[in-house]
């Protein structure tokens, strides 16, 4: 495995005058997405959990509905980064030609980035009434105790986690990366190989709530999202079309609730 940081000398500068300092800074790697032959995007990120990061991004942007659909993986480090290579069973790798080919058009006209903003701004599905709840106790010390659980940021001070919390259990998985969301796509991906189910717990970030990361979650069929951040209005919005429940500024032992607000209770966490 690629090595996740590197030390590097400085100099620290106070009102007091300066020093020399050695800090140890996290590792960025490009990492391309190829299905079937052909690279899909290339992302940069911390160069561990690659094929938690792989199947997360395919599973996210809808390349594959699961991970059976996925005939061969390898991931394939090379001297300026890594290529996670995807086979797919035939009927998603025909699908993903046909949706290849409908990105390739005429420049210039307009449309294609008519296509693009629908593509950002995908409709979600809605997810079901009722799941699991938490107690407002769980929701409030999401973000504290997903600190436990972030070696590379002790270590570095610069990198974001996706921690994937249960009802009574706490945090039972995370996973760390320089961009938040890969760090999300990694826990997606993590959850999809061990098998387990995203729809009894919720998603904790160290972020702040855009967009794609409502997006990510709710298309990982997970119901709550807690953030230590603030959400954007658009993000909101979208939680809300969803039924996604949204809890952010989670830090000092409060938070603020947006968004299906019963899935958060006063007394005991569960699964429906």
């Amino acid at each position: 495995m690629s090595r996740l940081s590197a030390s590097r000398p400085g100099v620290a500068v106070h009102r007091e005058g300066t020093r020399s300092v050695v800090r140890s800074l996290p590792e960025e790697v490009p990492v391309a997405m190829v299905f079937d032959g052909t690279t899909q995007a290339v992302m940069m990120a911390t160069p561990a959990e690659i094929a938690d990061f792989a199947y997360g991004f395919a599973l996210s942007e809808g390349i594959i509905a699961h991970p059976g659909e996925v005939a061969e993986f390898e991931a394939v480090t090379h001297a300026r980064g890594i290529e996670a290579r995807f086979w797919l069973h035939e009927a998603p790798g025909r699908d993903l030609r046909e949706r290849q080919r409908s990105m390739m058009g005429p420049t210039g006209c307009g449309l294609c980035g008519i296509d693009s903003l629908d593509q950002a701004l995908r409709p979600l599905p809605r997810l079901p009434e009722g799941g699991p709840c938490l107690t407002r106790a769980e929701v409030a010390r999401a973000t504290d105790e997903l600190r436990g659980h972030q070696p590379l940021h002790d270590q570095t001070r610069a990198v974001h986690a996706a921690g994937f919390l249960l009802p009574g259990k706490g945090i039972v998985m995370a996973r760390e990366d320089v961009g938040r969301h890969n760090a999300l796509d990694k826990l997606i991906g993590a959850l999809a190989r061990q098998d387990m189910d995203a729809s009894e717990g919720a998603v904790v970030l160290t972020s702040r709530v855009s967009v794609d990361m409502v997006q990510k979650t709710v298309l990982a069929r997970c119901p709550i999202l807690i953030a230590v951040s603030a959400p954007t209005a658009l993000a909101l919005s979208m939680a809300e079309d969803a039924h996604l429940t949204l809890a952010a500024f989670a830090r000092g032992g409060g938070f603020d609730l947006y968004a299906a607000p019963e899935r958060i209770v006063d007394g005991a966490s569960h699964v429906a």
